[in-house]
């Protein structure tokens, strides 16, 4: 296997690695030992491919949340309404509990981000950057103030899934007629 190749590879062991580790153990728990541990690797490799742990984390949770912004971008392509928009983005909520590694990542992710102006630069670009597509694509499909409407939608989705990380759980169908009463 060729140098670059085996670089990438590693590379990507240290980012599951710490996509793994980071909701099983807390975000200021994760250490370059414990982390080269699971990537299998030797601590030195870990500050051979980043120039610091926190480099690393930020880049594996900021990559997560660029996929799962993927996904929504994916619903807003399937709709065809901007109500069954919304049908779509939180029917995907209930596949999680709160207390599913992905819930556990983003709120660890959120609250290392009140610590590091860095990862929170980061994280609200990647928001932003789905909550302006989003708003681009209401106003195609003629909803008021499609950036603001955006704007809250994006807000409750994502406090519903922070949210059930405490166990709340509102009435899904009552949740979906209050935000669809945000639409035309």
């Amino acid at each position: 296997m060729p140098a670059a190749e085996r670089g990438r590879e590693v590379r990507q062991r240290l980012l599951s690695a710490a996509v793994e580790l980071i909701p099983e153990r807390g975000w200021p728990a994760v250490s370059t030992r414990v982390l080269a541990e699971r990537a299998g690797v030797t601590p030195s490799v870990v500050h051979y491919h980043y120039s610091s742990l926190p480099a690393l984390l930020n880049e594996a949770v900021v990559g997560v949340m660029r996929q799962m912004l993927a996904e929504l971008d994916g619903f807003l392509d399937a709709a065809s309404t901007p109500a069954e928009a919304v049908d779509l983005m939180l029917a995907s909520v209930n596949q999680y509990s709160g207390t599913d590694p992905l819930s556990l990542l983003f709120i660890e992710a959120y609250l290392a981000a009140t610590r590091d102006p860095e990862l929170r630069e980061e994280i609200a670009t990647v928001v932003d950057g789905f909550r302006e597509r989003f708003g681009r694509w209401l106003d195609e499909h003629g909803v008021p103030e499609p950036v603001e409407t955006a704007a809250v939608l994006v807000a409750s989705i994502d406090g519903l899934l922070l949210h059930r990380g405490l166990g709340t759980r509102p009435n899904p169908e009552a949740v979906n007629a209050v935000l669809r009463r945000l639409l035309p």
